[in-house]
C-alpha cells in the first residue's frame, strides 16, 4: 500500500485526486491519500507519516508572505522522497526560488490525467526498493484535522466548540492528542514559525 500525501488549497482537488488514484485503474496497488491545506500539518506528516509521494500545488501558499518559510521548511522535510509539483498559476520566480530544492518532477495543473499518472507511476517505481508499509493510516484524524485548522486561523476553544458542534473539554482533548501527535511542547508551538517569519 502507498500512502501519498496531497498538499492543495482547493477541497475539490483533494478529493477529486483522492477519488482519480484510487479509482482510475491505472495505478497497481493501493493507496492511502491524505489531503491537506495546511502546510505546517503537510511538514509534520511528511517527518512522522512518512509517504511515499508528495503531490503538492503551492501556488495559493504562496500569495501568503509568511508561508516561505513554511515551504522552506516543507521542501527540506520532503528531500528523500519524490515531490511532484503541480503549478496552477502564473510563474512570477516561484521556480527560481523552488530551483533550490529537491523536486521530482514539474507540471501545469493542467495536463493531461495521462501525463500526470505517468509522472506519478515513474515516482513510485523510483520508490519500489523502499519498504512499503502493510498499513497505513492517517497522521490526525479528520476532526482533528478540523480543529488544528481552526486553531491555527486563532479561533477560541468555544469557537471551535460551536464550528464543530462539539463540546469545549473534547476541543482541549483534541488539542492536547495534536500536541502529543506531532510532539509539540506547548499549545503556542503551531504559531512559532508564523510569528517569527513575521519578525
Amino acid at each position: 500500500m502507498f500512502k501519498i500525501l496531497l498538499i492543495d488549497r482547493c477541497h475539490f482537488t483533494r478529493t477529486g485526486f483522492e477519488a482519480w488514484l484510487n479509482h482510475s485503474g491505472l495505478f497497481p496497488g493501493h493507496y492511502v491519500v491524505t489531503g491537506l491545506n495546511n502546510l505546517f500539518l503537510a511538514r509534520e506528516h511528511i517527518l512522522q507519516w512518512k509517504p511515499t509521494l508528495v503531490i503538492a500545488d503551492l501556488y495559493g501558499f504562496r500569495q501568503d508572505i509568511h508561508h516561505f518559510q513554511q515551504l522552506s521548511s516543507l521542501l527540506n522535510a520532503s528531500e528523500r522522497l519524490p515531490f511532484i509539483l503541480l503549478q496552477s498559476g502564473e510563474d512570477n520566480g516561484m521556480t527560481d526560488w523552488l530551483g533550490h530544492f529537491p523536486v521530482w518532477s514539474s507540471l501545469l495543473k493542467n495536463a493531461s490525467l495521462e501525463e500526470v499518472a505517468t509522472t506519478i507511476n515513474d515516482a513510485l517505481t523510483s520508490r519500489s526498493c523502499a519498504e512499503r508499509p502493510t498499513a497505513a493510516a492517517p497522521l490526525l484524524t479528520r476532526q482533528e484535522e478540523k480543529v488544528l485548522t481552526l486553531w491555527m486561523d486563532g479561533a477560541s476553544n468555544q469557537k471551535i466548540a460551536a464550528h464543530l458542534s462539539i463540546n469545549g473539554k473534547t476541543v482541549y482533548t483534541y488539542k492536547r492528542n495534536i500536541r502529543m501527535k506531532l510532539h509539540m511542547d506547548t499549545r503556542f508551538s503551531p504559531f512559532l514559525s508564523l510569528q517569527e517569519s513575521k519578525s
